[in-house]
């Protein structure tokens, strides 16, 4: 294989209901019951709907995209509105079943596909995207998902979300863990935008109920606001609407209270393994991480640059940097020159393939269209370059015969920028000091044959790179721990994880005491959980 293409770069870079509630909180047994759709909203396709297993329709509803996992709950209820979310939500507790919810259908473990989930409640018909006059923001459902919902609203709006560059994740999940994606260096994380959140939540006594919780501080719901601000998935209650907009933004035009989005100019430049020694490997992965060590602070310049380093594996033929920088950015192609100029210095290694070209913002290579199969993956954050031991590590991985899948890499997106310029307590999202994401993947594959050498791989690989550190990413000087929305149960298994620092000192630092109060506040029952779920106070 003599290239990758531009969605195969793209790849792991960014992972990479009608009615609205018109009070705070609608109480015990009486949810908030489905409004008729107002200008810009779409009437949903069909009322609630549940399957059981004997229904045609049941196996497509319980496939989940991460395909080792697999269960057979009960069954299935598709709800398309927050009353009927909270209808599924007390007849699942009032009969003592277990459950679980899914919007997209993405997790990477099987926190709603294990054995003991006895009710899904699927919010994918809940996809609904407008501009909400009464709040002043974007309404998006759980439903929605990455590509159709940046396509909405760029098209009426000409704003976007820095959220995900994976087409097919529902945000229903993916904001809840912070949401990220190539221009979060520009614009911050997705959560950064949320304004408020509508969660059905169910107290003590069982009960279901609606609360609306906003970024206001004279709310009395705000930490739950708080918590949905990279708090994870499977917590606290079942998301119903999202509402976003940049906060500070006086103006009354919809068009100014979301980021603008805009054309790209890309540079993509490849490798051959033909011609990569591990010194090359090393000056080229380490030049391009110091690049970021040097140009990640808030208001530099350079933050307009946007990047993805794909180290593949020897299989894919090639390793190769995408980077671009928008169109209207003043001296952006110089900007974007500089971040190869430094990636390329001294390496002596010269490219097979350099492509520079213009991207429309609504081009499908904007995106990547993943497919489903068998993965397992993992990530860790960085403030710092990994060592050449670290390097020569990840290269040793890399040319293993022992995995022999194109799609396996290490890929590192940039951070830092107006992602950095928040305080790490002022959201759940904690990581406000890295400057590169690093994604762990053996590819995606078929059979579970082939289970054991794909996960056997990606295993050793990350429990050698972080060997220093009892095999995970340990926040320190230079590393600043793993993201929540790629969870990883290995990092709550002692086999794996022998550092003594817990999953949640990786994935939440200091904020998980305040998350454990959320929890127990608004999930006393813990009717909410799975193997890495927020623990009650």
């Amino acid at each position: 294989m003599s290239e990758l293409n531009r969605r195969g770069l793209l790849t792991r870079a960014a992972l990479t209901g009608a009615g609205l509630v018109t009070a705070d909180v609608i109480a015990g047994g009486r949810p908030a019951a489905a409004a008729t759709p107002r200008a810009g909203q779409c009437a949903p396709a069909f009322d609630s709907v549940t399957v059981q297993p004997a229904d045609s329709r049941y196996e497509s509803f319980v496939r989940a995209h991460n395909t080792r996992f697999s269960n057979r709950p009960d069954q299935v209820t598709v709800a398309t509105s927050a009353a009927q979310v909270a209808e599924a939500l007390g007849r699942a507790v009032a009969a003592g079943r277990q459950v679980a919810v899914r919007s997209g259908g993405h997790c990477l473990e099987n926190f709603t596909t294990y054995a003991g989930v006895e009710e899904l409640i699927d919010l994918s018909q809940m996809a609904d995207v407008h501009y909400d006059e009464r709040m002043r923001a974007f309404a998006v459902g759980p439903g929605a998902i990455v590509a159709p919902t940046q396509n909405t609203l760029f098209k009426g709006w000409g704003v976007t979300i820095p959220s995900a560059g994976c087409s097919e994740v529902g945000l229903g999940g993916h904001i809840l863990g912070g949401g990220y994606n190539f221009y979060s260096r520009i614009h911050g994380v997705a959560v950064d935008h949320l304004h408020a959140v509508e969660v059905v939540v169910a107290g003590a006594d069982g009960q279901p109920r609606t609360i609306v919780a906003t970024r206001r501080r004279t709310d009395p719901h705000r930490d739950l606001w708080w918590a949905h601000t990279g708090g994870g998935g499977g917590n606290f209650g079942i998301v119903t609407r999202y509402w976003l907009r940049t906060p500070g933004v006086a103006s009354t035009d919809p068009g100014d209270l979301l980021p603008r989005a805009s054309n790209q100019l890309v540079r993509n430049v490849q490798w051959s393994w033909d011609n990569l020694s591990p010194r090359a490997f090393r000056t080229l992965v380490g030049n391009y991480s110091r690049w970021y060590e040097r140009n990640s602070a808030p208001g530099a310049p350079e933050v307009q640059v946007w990047a993805s380093f794909s180290a593949s594996h020897q299989a894919a033929g090639v390793i190769g940097l995408m980077a671009g920088v928008s169109k209207d950015v003043p001296g952006g192609e110089a900007l974007l020159n500089g971040l190869f100029d430094a990636t390329t210095a001294g390496a002596g290694v010269t490219s097979v393939a350099d492509t520079r070209y213009e991207l429309a913002w609504l081009d499908r290579d904007n995106w990547y269209w993943g497919q489903s199969g068998r993965q397992k993956d993992k990530t860790s954050d960085l403030k710092k370059s990994y060592t050449d031991a670290q390097l020569d590590t990840i290269y040793g991985y890399l040319t293993d015969d022992s995995v022999s899948n194109p799609g396996a890499q290490v890929n590192l997106a940039g951070l830092g920028g107006k992602i950095n310029s928040v305080r790490s307590d002022a959201t759940a999202y904690v990581h406000r000091d890295s400057v590169l994401r690093v994604y762990f993947t053996p590819g995606v594959w078929r059979t579970e044959a082939d289970d054991a050498a794909h996960v056997g791989w990606v295993r050793r690989l990350y429990r050698d790179v972080y060997r220093d550190t009892g095999g995970v990413p340990v926040p320190n000087a230079v590393n600043a721990g793993a993201y929540i929305n790629y969870p990883d149960v290995d990092l709550a298994d002692p086999a794996w994880n022998t550092s003594g620092t817990p999953w949640h000192g990786l994935y939440y630092g200091a904020n998980y005491a305040r998350l454990q109060r959320v929890k127990s506040a608004y999930d006393p029952r813990d009717l909410f959980r799975h193997a890495l779920s927020i623990r009650p106070a």
